[in-house]
């Protein structure tokens, strides 16, 4: 089954819409999941694959990226693929329908929360057996679930804190180059006016000395 569903903007992982499950003694046991989620949106970047599954436990993650926008559900592991993401193409294909021209603009997280009218018809809708059968053969359009990728969770998570740890390095070198070419010339000009100094005082002495004699 579908347990909850997140949109987020990939360019910085602001949260756009949520929605949870309405019991909420269920909701509390995936406190660490929507945790999970949330740092995992946050892995996310233009080099991510556009389609892609994530084992946590005993649920699986389903991811799909369109149009700078992350579309991100978490079902239980023998919950169909296929329908987890024809669930998801639907939802990329109505939010950019109804919100396609704010989504880059907008500041303000869950700026479109209203949007879990739609995300709950959608579940409903992909929840339900005869929606099922229906689903299944109007998206054979869809890459084969055989073929998209699988990764576990921490593997996604700690590979976007090294690379994370990686990017702060570079930059801390890149300053440390920076300093030490301003440190370089400022040297090699220090330099310059020594060398101009002493060939300064040589010729004063020079002349002093002849003109003394």
């Amino acid at each position: 089954m579908v347990l909850f569903t997140m949109i987020s903007r990939l360019r910085d992982s602001l949260p756009l819409a949520a929605s949870m499950q309405n019991d909420e003694e269920y909701e509390r046991s995936l406190v660490e999941y929507q945790q999970q989620a949330k740092m995992l949106l946050r892995r996310l970047n233009q080099q991510s694959p556009r389609q892609c599954s994530i084992e946590s436990g005993n649920y699986l993650f389903h991811y799909l990226i369109d149009n700078d926008v992350v579309y991100l559900t978490l079902c239980d592991k023998n919950f169909s693929k296929r329908l987890s993401f024809s669930y998801l193409e639907d939802l990329a294909q109505e939010f950019t329908a109804q919100n396609g021209k704010k989504i880059q603009s907008v500041s303000r997280p869950y700026f479109f929360i209203e949007f879990d009218t739609y995300i709950q018809k959608a579940r409903k809708n992909v929840m339900d057996s005869r929606s099922r059968r229906n689903l299944s053969s109007l998206n054979t359009e869809l890459q084969d679930v055989q073929r998209i990728m699988v990764q576990n969770i921490d593997d996604v998570i700690n590979r976007g804190a090294v690379l994370a740890d990686m990017d702060s390095k570079a930059q801390n070198l890149s300053m440390l180059s920076q300093k030490y070419k301003k440190d370089a010339t400022y040297l090699n000009l220090t330099s310059a006016y020594a060398k101009a100094a002493a060939g300064f005082v040589v010729v004063f002495v020079f002349v002093l000395y002849f003109w003394i004699l």
